[in-house]
This record gives C-alpha cells, sequence and structure tokens, in this order.
C-alpha cells in the first residue's frame, strides 16, 4: 500500500537530520539497564562540559536577575524565540519548503502576534502606570489598549489569510500539518511563558523560587543519578533512575524552605512592579514576609548556636513548590523525553553545550510555571477587592476626564459624610 507523501508516488522510509547534528538512533525498546549514568563510560567528560555550561548560565541568570523585571521579560521573550526555532525546525522538510517561498516567514508572523496579544493583555496596566503623568502618551496608550483585540485579530486573519493564498497543489497535507504543528506550538510557547511573566511582575521571587526549585532538582537528580544511580526509574528517559529521583526529591524540599527564608527578605525579590520603570521598589512585604520567632527545644545540643529561629511564613508555602518540583514538575521532562523518542532525535537543539536546546532545559520549567500562578493566585492573592485593584481598575477603563469627575464627585460624598456625621 502507497504512502501519501502529499506529492504523489511511493517513499521509502527514512530518518531526516537537523542542522546540528542532534539526532541519534534510539532503541527504545532496549533495557534500561545498560544507559543508567552509573555505567556510562564518557559520564566524566559529559559531566565537566555539563558543569561548564551550567555556571555560565547560573551566572547570566543571576546578572540579569539583579537587573531587574524588564530585563527578565526580555530573557523570557529570547527564549521563546529560540523554544520557537527548535520546534519550527522540528518537522521543517527542505525540499517541501524550497518550493514554498515565505512559508517560514508565516511562522513568525504567528509567532509575534500571539506575542503581541499575549504581553499586550498581561502589561497593559502596567503601560498605563507607566505613563500616566503625561497627558499625550496616556491618550496614546489608552487607545492603543482599547483597540489591542481587534489589532491582533486582524493580525490573525492576515496571516490565516496568507496561508489560503500561499497553499499549492500536491503540497496540501504537507501545509495544513505545518498550520496545525505551528499553533500547537504557539499554545505551548506562550500559556507557560504568560504566566512565567504575570509571575515576575507579580514579585521576582514568585519567579525566581520555582525556576530554582526546578534548576536544583534537575542538578541533584544528575549527582544522585550519577554517583549512586542502579534502579531504573522510566523507560522514556533510561539514564534515570530511583536513587537521583528520591535524592532530588529530598535536596528540592529542604532548598525550598531554605532559600524562600533567604529570598524573602529582599524587597528586590518580594515587591510587586506596578509599572515598566527599572527604579529601586519599596513596599509593605505583607505578613508573609514578616518573620515569625520560635524558640529552640531544649533537647537540642549545647554547641547550636541558635536559641531562637526565624522563620517566614512564606516558607511554608515554599513547601508545597517544591513538593511539586520534586514530584510532578519531572513529568514535564519525562513527557519531552518521550517526545523526542517518538521523532528519533536526542535533543531538541543544541544551544547549550552538554544541555541539548532551550527547549530542553524549558521542559520542567513549564509545568512548574503554570503551577506557580495557579498556586499564588489561589492561595496568596486575597480574593477580596482592594484599593491597589480598583484603582487599576479605574486607571485603565476610564479617561482623564472621567476620572477627574470621579475624583470631584467622591470629594463631594465625603464631605457630605463628614458633616452629616458631625
Amino acid at each position: 500500500m502507497q504512502n501519501d507523501t502529499g506529492s504523489g508516488g511511493t517513499s521509502t522510509p527514512r530518518l531526516r537530520r537537523r542542522k546540528g547534528s542532534n539526532e541519534a538512533h534510539l532503541d527504545v525498546d532496549s533495557g534500561n539497564g545498560n544507559h543508567l549514568l552509573v555505567n556510562d563510560n564518557s559520564k566524566y567528560k559529559s559531566m565537566l562540559i555539563r558543569t561548564y555550561s551550567t555556571f555560565w548560565m547560573i551566572g547570566g541568570f543571576v546578572l540579569i536577575i539583579y537587573m531587574g523585571h524588564l530585563y527578565i521579560w526580555a530573557m523570557v521573550v529570547v527564549i521563546q524565540i529560540y523554544m520557537a526555532k527548535e520546534l519550527f525546525r522540528l518537522l521543517r522538510k527542505a525540499h517541501e519548503d524550497s518550493h514554498l517561498p515565505g512559508f517560514r516567514l508565516l511562522n513568525w508572523h504567528f509567532f509575534f502576534t500571539a506575542m503581541l496579544f499575549v504581553y499586550g493583555r498581561i502589561l497593559s496596566q502596567r503601560l498605563v502606570n507607566t505613563v500616566t503623568t503625561d497627558k499625550f502618551l496616556y491618550k496614546l496608550v489608552g487607545r492603543l489598549i482599547k483597540y489591542h483585540m481587534v489589532t491582533c485579530y486582524f493580525l490573525y486573519i492576515a496571516g490565516f489569510m496568507w496561508f489560503i493564498l500561499a497553499l499549492k497543489k500536491k503540497m496540501y497535507k504537507y501545509q495544513f500539518g505545518q498550520y496545525a504543528w505551528i499553533h500547537m506550538i504557539l499554545i505551548v510557547v506562550f500559556t507557560q511563558s504568560s504566566f512565567t511573566v504575570a509571575n515576575i511582575f507579580e514579585g521576582i521571587f514568585w519567579f525566581l523560587l520555582p525556576a530554582s526549585l526546578i534548576v536544583i532538582n534537575d542538578i541533584a537528580a544528575y549527582i544522585f543519578g550519577f554517583f549512586f544511580g542502579r534502579t531504573p526509574l522510566i523507560k522514556l528517559s533510561p539514564k534515570k533512575t530511583w536513587e537521583g529521583f528520591i535524592g532530588a526529591s529530598v535536596t528540592t524540599m529542604i532548598s525550598a524552605f531554605l532559600l524562600a527564608n533567604i529570598m524573602g527578605r529582599f524587597q528586590w525579590l518580594t515587591c510587586p512592579r506596578k509599572d515598566l520603570s527599572t527604579g529601586w521598589l519599596h513596599c509593605d512585604p505583607g505578613l508573609l514576609f514578616k518573620p515569625e520567632y520560635f524558640a529552640v527545644p531544649g533537647w537540642f545540643p549545647e554547641w547550636f548556636p541558635w536559641r531562637e529561629i526565624s522563620i517566614l511564613p512564606v516558607q511554608w508555602h515554599a513547601l508545597c513548590l517544591g513538593l511539586f518540583a520534586s514530584i510532578i514538575a519531572p513529568f514535564g521532562g519525562f513527557f519531552a523525553s518521550g517526545f523526542k523518542r517518538a521523532f528519533k532525535i536526542k535533543d531538541f537543539g543544541d544551544s547549550i553545550p552538554g544541555h541539548g536546546g532551550i527547549t530542553d532545559r524549558m521542559d520542567c520549567q513549564m509545568v512548574m510555571a503554570v503551577f506557580a500562578y495557579i498556586y499564588h493566585q489561589s492561595f496568596i492573592v486575597p480574593q477580596s477587592l482592594s484599593i491597589e485593584m480598583i484603582m487599576d481598575q479605574i486607571l485603565i477603563n476610564l479617561p482623564f476626564e472621567d476620572q477627574r469627575a470621579l475624583y470631584t464627585k467622591l470629594g463631594q460624598i465625603i464631605m457630605e459624610r463628614q458633616f452629616g456625621e458631625s
């Protein structure tokens, strides 16, 4: 029976190689025992490369955190672009693309349209807060926000029409497959990253702690599996072991509790950013970040240096994040491993020596970012209306004249109540 390749005729199965030579022949059904990291003869060379890259990534990450919210957002955007590039390339066929000039550009048209839509909705209020003092800019931004959704819609429709007009006979199957693949990539990339950016502006703490826990869990699993791994964990990831999984879980939980105490003492990390400025932040940290003191039990040895321990209430929430990062988030990595095996590739890319591509580092982060946002909104953010929430709605939804009228009316109501009570 002939395979429908979209161009007629019979084709023989072949394994495609992508630029970067990150594909490998993988035997999915073979036993895991021979693939454990502890039995890998080249593991020390691999560990050296991986360690070198890890230090560079951590150093760059710390610098960006120090620079602030806007730079972290920029980092997320760069990561998104690299992820989209790696995923776009996964199902692309050079022979077919050569007959479709401009088709790759269409992918990026949809990508940047989705970026405008997502970040326009997330950052609109902060953009308004940034230009409130300038009347002209305030009106301009207000108009842009008002027509933001319709602008994005017609940009998408333009891409849709572009796709229809670009359809070519005998290539329909490939083109529609690429169209569906583009939309799946946009959902995967922007769903998690939108939550990530929302976490950043709610306070760097809610971005940095979950992201750090994933990194710690990954490093700890690698180290414990490297030295003690004997028992295979899951066939999708042959080098993963129970020893690495359990060791990483314990390490992540302890790290979550300790890191929350350290990070929670810096206003730069805990204060939310209400605008798009880069200045220093000052705020009331709230009860979550105010220490509570507990006396050390009498059975502690005399040499223990502290008689009293301070604990931030947020540390108990950090344990929940640590539990998720160590038990649930690794399944994002397992999913990515299965996905790569389905396409017979070792890594999504080769951007990071020893680690693979950007997407390979973001598999667990995507799962964690969504959970951190949902947890923060469900258990941290107060559910009742606050003055800040009401002010945000007034600034974003009312024109300047209506805001001034509201101010005058509120002044009259307050004066009437004040004289009425007296």
